[in-house]
């Protein structure tokens, strides 16, 4: 265990475990998070600190550019599809939010090609963005695209979402939300997605 972690995990028993305990005790004999979150793994986006969420709020998927593939139960290994079936269908989260972030090394990577010393997986998985991407990025300026790029994915993921028929189901009934999200690094600003139109700053 590396010194950081180590100090880390210290911080956490001396400072939050006291006053925390009996949350945990209780969390132990289940979860029931309101919210399933799709986001990037980059360690800048991190949403519980983002959402400030307590232990128990939030079922996190993250992945290379907050990606979710379309709903394919070919009996291959689907670690998103898995998640999302399990937060849906098990937790019966009532949201779903979609949450991209600015400067996404896997969005860049759709943009302008994957280093080769990651093709084994990083390169296939962009891949399924990339139509996506160069397509958005004919339609604005060379400065624009980053961001419309990122937006983008999370639209592409959203549309992606509603492939999954209990997925579609429950948002056709109101039982289930859909959000789409986007957070800049450098001003930490949350963006969200109103409809077709564009994302604009969350109230």
């Amino acid at each position: 265990m590396t010194d950081q972690i180590a100090a880390g995990y210290r911080r956490f028993r001396e400072e939050r475990w006291p006053e925390a305990r009996a949350e945990y005790e209780a969390l132990a004999k289940g979860q029931k998070p309101h919210t399933l979150i799709v986001a990037c793994s980059d360690s800048r986006a991190d949403p519980a600190l983002i959402f400030d969420a307590a232990p128990g709020e939030l079922f996190v998927v993250r992945n290379v550019a907050n990606l979710v593939p379309p709903y394919q139960p070919d009996g291959h290994l689907h670690g998103v599809s898995a998640a999302l079936e399990f937060g849906v269908k098990v937790l019966k989260v009532s949201r779903i939010v979609v949450m991209g972030h600015a400067a996404c090394g896997g969005v860049n990577a759709m943009i302008n090609g994957t280093p080769e010393s990651v093709q084994d997986f990083v390169g296939p998985w962009v891949e399924q963005g990339r139509p996506t991407v160069r397509r958005v990025c004919e339609e604005v300026a060379l400065e624009q695209q980053g961001q419309a790029a990122e937006e983008a994915v999370v639209r592409l993921s959203l549309d992606n979402l509603r492939t999954f028929p209990w997925i579609a189901e429950r948002e056709d009934a109101g039982e289930l939300k859909l959000i789409g999200l986007h957070f800049g690094i450098a001003d930490g600003i949350l963006r969200a997605l109103k409809g077709p139109g564009p994302f604009v700053p969350l109230d």
